[in-house]
């Protein structure tokens, strides 16, 4: 079925509307109780990295932090969509040490890392690049640092069969309240599942709203370490610190966001349907406005993402980002 979706964010030149992006927004409480959404909130929508702290949950939940000594910084790592900056290299390869392994076991691939682009930066020329700048690197070591502990082999630990992943499928489902819609690859190779948009955002309020010592054991890391979690720049270190260690909040490639909301026992997802980033960010913050979970925007850290302006080459401002959208309560 081709989904609902309905402008959420426009692009102005000389304040003229030169690009829409489309997209939904779901907003739901732990029960999978519909709050407010716009666009299609039954939409099916690939997870990405929003999944991570599902996919971190059976090591925390089989005493992996414990059996090698990680603390909440690993923990962090685990759940990261990261900017591969020093201080989450050195962290996954103490966690590849602590296993007896190195950087070559990581099946994630490599990209430069993510920090030149979040900070407009250029990387050095003929700089090398490795699987530990991958931003699903620490994700990674958390899978081979589960099949080290359960002597499972880890040349396969990303085959949907393999025992780690089926354990992580049955984790999303009990979370879910049923099992995914559909599954695909995602971008490091991994499983990664497909679910409506609404069971996502529940997804989430379950996340901020469980009181288990293991899923406590994630938010808090994430809830401490934003900067872990993703990096210099970056929308979620800034969702989680405006929110003060009430929000857990998760980006996915294409568009995807995810928070949790603790004191509300609220998830929200949001989706731009083209996968564009500066969408995805503008229509986060307005969507906290209209939930009146943040007054105001300036004086936080997501104030440069509350309808930025556009810019050309010589730093000329050309038009803005403006978010269209209007939640709907139910």
């Amino acid at each position: 079925m081709i989904p609902r979706h309905v402008p959420l964010v426009e692009t102005t030149r000389g304040g003229t509307t030169e690009c829409v992006h489309y997209g939904s927004v779901a907003v739901v409480d732990a029960s999978g109780r519909l709050v407010a959404s716009t666009g299609d909130p039954d939409s099916l929508n690939f997870t990405r990295s929003a999944l991570k702290p599902l996919q971190a949950l059976p090591f925390v939940e089989d005493g992996g932090l414990a059996h090698y000594g990680f603390g909440s910084h690993e923990m962090a790592l685990m759940c990261a969509s990261h900017s591969g900056e020093g201080m989450h290299v050195s962290i996954v390869q103490r966690m590849l040490s602590r296993m007896g392994m190195d950087e070559s076991a990581l099946q994630c691939g490599c990209h430069a890392p993510s920090f030149y682009a979040a900070t407009e930066t250029t990387a050095p020329l003929g700089t090398a690049w490795s699987a530990l700048h991958h931003n699903c690197s620490g994700k990674h070591a958390g899978f081979l640092a589960y099949c080290r502990m359960h002597d499972l082999p880890t040349r396969n630990y990303l085959d949907s069969g393999h025992p780690l992943q089926q354990r992580i499928r049955t984790t999303v489902a009990r979370f879910a309240h049923g099992d995914p819609i559909a599954q695909g690859i995602d971008g490091c190779s991994a499983p990664n599942f497909a679910m409506p948009l609404k069971r996502l955002a529940q997804l989430y309020a379950r996340i901020a709203a469980e009181d288990s010592p293991e899923m406590q054991t994630i938010t808090y890391a994430m809830g401490h370490h934003p900067d872990l979690v993703s990096g210099t720049r970056r929308a979620d270190l800034a969702i989680m610190q405006s929110g003060r260690g009430d929000w857990i909040s998760k980006v996915g490639a294409d568009g995807m966001q995810a928070i949790g909301v603790r004191s509300q026992g609220l998830g929200i997802a949001i989706r731009i349907a083209d996968g564009n980033t500066r969408a995805v960010h503008a229509a986060t913050v307005e969507v906290l406005e209209q939930l009146d979970l943040l007054d105001d925007s300036s004086g936080t850290p997501l104030a440069a993402y509350d309808c930025p302006p556009i810019r050309n080459y010589r730093g000329i401002e050309t038009g803005g980002v403006v978010p269209v959208l209007k939640l709907i309560g139910h």
